[in-house]
């Protein structure tokens, strides 16, 4: 929930990726007892519209994290991809 939207974490990403700020919003929902319903349909759907608008992965380089001016952990996109993971297998 502390994730302000700045966008410090694409920029700083060599693949412009947006996963920090996907993810931490992800996460944000689904981990409140309100959000758990949609959990893995919400991960499924947003890594889906991140490649439709061609958005690149994430390589873990940790560039992101470290201009994230909240201090939002790569924790979060470990999550959203887990949950992405789980829905694609419950395909």
């Amino acid at each position: 929930a502390s994730c302000i939207g700045c966008g410090a974490c694409v920029a700083a990403c060599k693949n412009g990726s947006a996963m920090l700020f996907v993810s931490a919003k992800v996460s944000q929902l689904n981990l409140l007892p309100q959000g758990k319903p949609e959990a893995l349909r919400r991960a499924k759907a947003m890594l889906s519209k991140m490649d439709e608008l061609g958005f690149g992965n994430c390589t873990n380089t940790r560039a992101c994290e470290a201009e994230c001016p909240k201090n939002i952990s790569i924790s979060n996109i470990a999550r959203l991809n887990r949950d992405f993971i789980i829905a694609k297998l419950k395909d």
